[in-house]
Parts: C-alpha cells; sequence; structure tokens
C-alpha cells in the first residue's frame, strides 16, 4: 500500500526522483572509491617512503571528497524538497476528499480519526518518503558497491560478509515481523487520545458542572496507558535491536582483522588492502544497519498509508452526476423555486427503521413553511435532504421540479441559505464572518442582514464594528448573539431557499418576535422553511407541518391543526395556556 501510494503522487515529481537517484549514485561511488585510494597511498606512498605519490593521491581523495560533499548535499535537499512536496499533497488530497464527504462518511471515520489521518499519518509516508531519498537509494548501492570493492581487495576474506550480512537479515526480519502490529496499535491509540481529548475540549463545561473531572481523568490516563504500553513494547524491539547490530558488527570488524593478519604474515595480502577491506566491511555493514533504521519506520508507515488510502479510496456517495441538470431559473416575478418532497424516506444503515418515511410536502416560493415535532421526530434530517447533505434512501426532492440528485451539488447549495442548529462561526472578523457566502457583499448589506437579525445593536457596540475579530467557532460571543450572527451570514447570502434549522432557540421571545417581523421583507419571493420547537416562532406561518416519529401527522395552518391535529394541540397546550393558544 505504501509504495502503491507514494508512487501515485511521485508521478509528478520524476524529474526530482531521477535527480536523487543521481546525485546519490555519484556521491556513493565516490565514498567507494576513497578505501581503495588510501589503501594505495599506504602500500604505495608509505611502505615505498614516496612522499610525492602521497601528496598526489591524496589531492585526488580531497577532490573526490568536495565531489561526495557536493553531490550528497544536492541530494538531501533535492529529496527533502520532494518529501516535502509529497506529505502537502497527500495532506490536500485527504482534506478535499473529506470536504466532499457526507454526513454518514464523516462519522463513519469520525472527525479524531479524520484529524489524525491528516496529520501524523501523512508525517510518518512524509518521513519515510525523505528517508528514502536520503538513505534508501543510498544503502543498496553502497551494499553492492561495498562487496564488490571487497572482493577486489581479497577474495577469500570476503567470505566473512556470507556470515554478516545474512545474520543482519534475520535481525532485521525479525524486527519487521515483530513492530508491524504494534505500530498498527500505535496508530489506534493516538487516535483514541484525540477522541478523548476532542472529547473533553468540547465538553469542558458539562464536565465540570457534573463535577466528573476525576473520572475524565481516569478516562484520559487509560488511553495515555495503552499508547505508552504499545510505545514501550517497541522500544524494548529496538533496544534488542540496535545492541545485537552493533554486535554483528564489531564482530565482524574483528573477524576481518584477525584473519587478515594472517593473510599478511602469509604475504598473501598488503597492510593497505586490508584496512580498505576493513573500510568496505563498515560501509557494507553501515549501509545495512541505514536499512535496518528505514526498515523500522516503514511497518509503521505502511499502517499509515492504509489509513490515507481507506479515506482516498472512498466515493463519496453524493458527488455531482456525470452530466448534471441545470437549475431552473425562477418564474418571471418570482425570486424562488418549489420544494417538493416525494415520498421521502431516510434511513441508516443497520437501523431497525427510518428517520423518515414517506413524506410527501410542498413549500412552496414567497411563503413560510414551519416544521414541529417531538425531539427525534426527523426534522434535521429533513432540513438535511433540501440542500442534499444527505441523500434520500427512497422517494426524490425536487427543486423546480429538477431531483437534487440530478444537479451539480455546489450549484444546488449555492441557491440554498442555511442556519444550522448548532450556530458555527469561523475564526476571523464579523466583516468576513458574514461574507463567507458572498464575499462580494458590501457595508451596507452586511449592516442591513444585521438589522434584520437584530445584531446590530451589539455589533455597532463592539469598539471595531465588523472588523471586530472572532474566535474559532464564534466562542468569544453568547449564544444568542452568534445565532443572530449566523442569521445575517444567511441573508447575506441572498438565496432561493431559506433553511432555519430551530435557529431561533437561544434567542429571547421579544427578539424572536421582532426577528421574525423583519424577516419576510429579506426573504420575500424565496421558500422559507423554519423548524422549530417553539410554537411562537411559527404559530404564523402559512403552511405548518407536524412530525410524529419520522412520518407527517398533520399539514395546515395553526388554527386548522389545533382542531384536527391531536399531536399539534399537545405540543401547543404543553407551551401555551388553551387562551393563548387560541
Amino acid at each position: 500500500m505504501l509504495l502503491r501510494l507514494l508512487r501515485r503522487h511521485l508521478r509528478h515529481y520524476r524529474r526530482d526522483v531521477v535527480g536523487v537517484v543521481v546525485l546519490q549514485v555519484v556521491a556513493t561511488i565516490a565514498a567507494l572509491l576513497l578505501p581503495s585510494l588510501n589503501a594505495d597511498i599506504i602500500d604505495e606512498g608509505v611502505v615505498a617512503g614516496d612522499t610525492g605519490y602521497i601528496v598526489r593521491t591524496g589531492g585526488v581523495m580531497l577532490a573526490i571528497t568536495a565531489v561526495q560533499v557536493a553531490t550528497s548535499i544536492a541530494a538531501v535537499y533535492l529529496g527533502a524538497r520532494t518529501a516535502m512536496a509529497i506529505g502537502r499533497d497527500l495532506r490536500a488530497s485527504v482534506f478535499d476528499r473529506v470536504q466532499r464527504f457526507s454526513l454518514a462518511e464523516m462519522g463513519g471515520f469520525g472527525a479524531p480519526s479524520l484529524i489524525t489521518r491528516s496529520t501524523n499519518d501523512v508525517q510518518q509516508v512524509q518521513m519515510v518518503t525523505l528517508l528514502t531519498f536520503t538513505i534508501m537509494v543510498m544503502a543498496p548501492i553502497m551494499m553492492v558497491g561495498g562487496v564488490i570493492m571487497a572482493l577486489r581487495q581479497d577474495v577469500a576474506l570476503s567470505g566473512l560478509l556470507l556470515v554478516a550480512i545474512p545474520l543482519l537479515a534475520i535481525v532485521l526480519g525479525f524486527a519487521i515481523v515483530r513492530m508491524r502490529p504494534l505500530f498498527r496499535q500505535i496508530q489506534k491509540r493516538v487516535d483514541a487520545i484525540n477522541l478523548v481529548l476532542r472529547e473533553q475540549l468540547s465538553g469542558v463545561r458539562v464536565i465540570r458542572s457534573f463535577n466528573r473531572q476525576a473520572s475524565e481523568r481516569e478516562r484520559f490516563a487509560g488511553a495515555n496507558a495503552d499508547l505508552m504500553r504499545t510505545a514501550i513494547a517497541v522500544g524494548r524491539l529496538m533496544a534488542l535491536l540496535f545492541p545485537a547490530v552493533q554486535l554483528i558488527i564489531n564482530a565482524s570488524s574483528v573477524a576481518v582483522i584477525w584473519f587478515g593478519a594472517g593473510r599478511i604474515d602469509a604475504g598473501q595480502m598488503e597492510v593497505g588492502s586490508l584496512v580498505a577491506f576493513l573500510n568496505y566491511l563498515m560501509q557494507i555493514l553501515m549501509s545495512v544497519l541505514m536499512a535496518v533504521m528505514m526498515f523500522m519506520l516503514v511497518p509503521r508507515a505502511e499502517v499509515s498509508a492504509e489509513r490515507i488510502d481507506a479515506v482516498l479510496a472512498v466515493r463519496p456517495q453524493i458527488a455531482a452526476p456525470d452530466e448534471p441538470v441545470p437549475l431552473p431559473a425562477p418564474p418571471a416575478g418570482r425570486r424562488g423555486l418549489p420544494i417538493e418532497l416525494d415520498g421521502a424516506s431516510f434511513g441508516y444503515a443497520g437501523a431497525d427503521e427510518p428517520v423518515l418515511c414517506e413524506v410527501s410536502l410542498r413549500i412552496e416560493p414567497g411563503r413560510t413553511t414551519a416544521v414541529i415535532g417531538a425531539t427525534g421526530s426527523g426534522k434535521t434530517t429533513l432540513v438535511n435532504l433540501i440542500p442534499r447533505l444527505t441523500d434520500v434512501t427512497s422517494g426524490a426532492v425536487r427543486i423546480g421540479g429538477v431531483d437534487v440528485r440530478d444537479l451539480d451539488p455546489a450549484a444546488l447549495r449555492s441557491r440554498v441559505c442555511l442556519v444550522p442548529q448548532k450556530a458555527y462561526l469561523f475564526s476571523g472578523t464579523v466583516r468576513s464572518a458574514l461574507r463567507l457566502g458572498r464575499p462580494d457583499a458590501t457595508d451596507a448589506e452586511l449592516w442591513q442582514a444585521l438589522e434584520v437579525a437584530q445584531a446590530r445593536d451589539f455589533v455597532e457596540a463592539l469598539p471595531q464594528g465588523l472588523d471586530a475579530p472572532v474566535e474559532q467557532g464564534g466562542s468569544n460571543f453568547s449564544g444568542g448573539q452568534r445565532q443572530r450572527l449566523a442569521i445575517a451570514r444567511a441573508l447575506v447570502r441572498q438565496g432561493d431557499v431559506y433553511l432555519f434549522d430551530d435557529a431561533f432557540s437561544a434567542l429571547d421571545y421579544a427578539t424572536d418576535a421582532a426577528l421574525r417581523a423583519a424577516l419576510p421583507q429579506a426573504t420575500a419571493g424565496a421558500a422559507v422553511l423554519i423548524v422549530a420547537q417553539r410554537v411562537a416562532t411559527i404559530r404564523d406561518a402559512h403552511q405548518i407541518v407536524v412530525l410524529d416519529n419520522g412520518r407527517i401527522v398533520g399539514v395546515g395552518t395553526h388554527t386548522e391543526l389545533m382542531e384536527t391535529c391531536e399531536t399539534y394541540s399537545e405540543i401547543v397546550l404543553s407551551q401555551l395556556s388553551a387562551q393563548e393558544a387560541a
């Protein structure tokens, strides 16, 4: 999986990869020439007392060393730049794919896992790519070249390589087999820590209000201890691996000197050749050692590559059709398009019952349709079907007579203004937050939207006005202020369809009433759908839809439903007195 992932992304950097390989080959050849020249200095210069030969050969060695240093620096620079580019491309690919996920696919992976995959997992693949360019390309060249050069120095003594290299390979194989499952566990443990941290940071107010700090500390300590135990298991293997490799290298050096001394004494080998052979042995074994270090990271990177590929391999359920149908223009004199739900049902995979069941409904432009029902009755799911945040499992949702599945999701959502149940503001300023859906909006249009959303007063009171900072999530504003800014953001968008998913829940009754009074003028001609729990918010709607367990049990005005729909009358009487309801 790692090789396939890298091959797919390295194709854009073929010239850089070829450049790294060529530079590493030159650097390795230069490194392999130095021991032979050093042997010549000992045998031909030092033993013979030829100072001129020593100086000349030493100059050649300096020149070769300069070439080696220059090519090594260039190879590392080029390799590092390519590896960082691969990391950038992988992060961009994961981010782009996640941006197109439906709500079901997001839930399948989970936010903590997706964060780990786009950061830590990409970093593991990036690191292995860097080490491949700086170490792995050089190691086999050094190994093969070192064996050839060692054979040139003494064939008989080269028999020691037949013992040392297989021994190192066995140690390496043992480490890889044992470490691979441990590295897979480490990535899962990192996911678990991310999950616990994300929940604790998001729910810090709940944790403190219920005095659950001690239990949450224990929960985090458990996840942390699991990661620690797995990391210690990996550390034990590494602690055994390096001494074993060092033992093999040192034992090989002693064996070369031992047997080489006997061959020199018998006149079968020169002193310089023994020194050169020892250097080549060190180069061969060090290249194996570098490969060992590399292969210790490869199993973890391979696990990370599998996790990244699992995200990239997902084909989003909600995607643009091959030949999308253009969204029709609104009729003359109208701003919006009619929305029709025809037997629309939605159910989660593996669920016993659907969330929505055969919902048939028509939302006319220029009119306000409200949806009310008990918690869990499917109100938010119904809202999500219109901008195609989720797809129906049966039936159809049509806008202007066109099935939303035949439309380009981007074109569809450009005409829909959604205020979600949880008002979320991105960091920046009030101006940038309001211009999220329409960057070219003027300041006058921003103030107009703020006035309709009943947010103008508190924004004007801010020292910097529209340039006042907005923290991540809008945490520097109250819940009601965030909701009003989110409503203003939707009004700035100026769409054909407005969806308010319980968007007035944090507003007091006076602000709610003032906002609803100003809203019809701002959304004139558009189709408006309001989901609410508060009867006062929706009682004046042109059409009220009552949901119960995913089914429509009543459609009509407030007066009609009070007479014909028992479920609606129960909801109303639970909030209002009989006199107020009438």
